[in-house]
């Protein structure tokens, strides 16, 4: 059995898709357990990762596990190293988890040092592991989706720094990989998009996935930093911003990750735009 933590989420709830037709029970666990689909092959389970002794019970059965932290354990929360020994006393064989690029472009970080520390536990334990270091979503753009729906307007920061952002499609992909395959044992895969694209770029895409000429406008940082605090830690969103305004090259690199594991290029945003216009109308 193989168990998916944050199973209900934008990573999670195609991973479970994906992981249900391999011939292998899913168990699915979210905290909202309560509204999640019936799908063959898959268990619901009421659980989440930071809920220590529920979340020990959820996986008891299990061989693999698939871990998303939820955003609050990102900035606070338990020590991580209890984590793994959830993980070790459920007598799981291997952990796949979801980390950010961030925590290896920029470990010293204070915006993602709780992942580091995360992905310290996860070496250090006797599991065999691989974790996932992410550039940032093309799903973020959802975010727009009032502005252009009311304005046909995008409103962002640093409008033509351009970054590699990921399908999150392709994040469940190489977890799905991960969890089924030998081979990726002990590895660390930074998953990127297949090109650089800026955010006026991507207001660009959106546009002609709905047949929309959009408007793009670029917003200060003070601005930006000021709405993202309203959903995640002040470090959270300070330390976000550096990377969109102020990228190192590895962070405006691709990764040939994504092609290593899934035989095949990764997918562009205006694909992702494309797959998703219903939600900018």
């Amino acid at each position: 059995m193989i168990a998916v933590t944050g199973a209900t989420g934008t990573i999670g709830r195609t991973l479970v898709k994906l992981l249900a037709p391999a011939g292998e029970e899913v168990l699915a666990v979210s905290r909202h357990a309560q509204h999640t689909p019936d799908l063959p092959g898959v268990r619901w389970a009421q659980g989440q990762v930071g809920d220590t002794a529920g979340l020990q019970s959820a996986l008891h059965g299990a061989r693999a596990v698939f871990v998303l932290l939820p955003g609050e354990l990102t900035s606070h929360g338990e020590d991580p190293r209890k984590l793994i020994d959830v993980v070790a006393a459920a007598g799981l064989e291997r952990i796949v988890f979801l980390s950010s690029q961030i925590a290896g472009t920029r470990p010293q970080s204070a915006s993602h040092s709780r992942l580091h520390e995360y992905e310290q536990a996860v070496r250090a334990s006797e599991i065999g592991f691989t974790i996932l270091r992410p550039t940032g979503f093309a799903s973020n753009a959802l975010g727009w989706t009032a502005s252009i729906r009311a304005q046909q307007t995008v409103y962002a920061p640093f409008g033509d720094v351009a970054l590699p952002v990921v399908d999150p499609d392709d994040i469940a992909g190489v977890a799905a990989a991960a969890l089924l395959e030998d081979g990726h044992e002990g590895r660390t895969y930074v998953l990127t998009g297949p090109q650089p694209i800026s955010p006026r770029e991507q207001t660009a895409a959106i546009g002609e996935a709905i047949g929309e000429d959009l408007h793009f406008v670029e917003v200060p940082r003070e601005a930006a930093q000021a709405a993202m605090t309203q959903f995640m830690a002040p470090d959270m969103a300070a330390g976000s911003l550096d990377v969109l305004g102020s990228p190192l090259p590895a962070e405006q690199a691709v990764s040939p990750d994504v092609e290593e594991v899934l035989h095949r290029a990764p997918g562009s945003f205006a694909n992702w735009a494309a797959r998703n216009a219903t939600a900018f109308r």
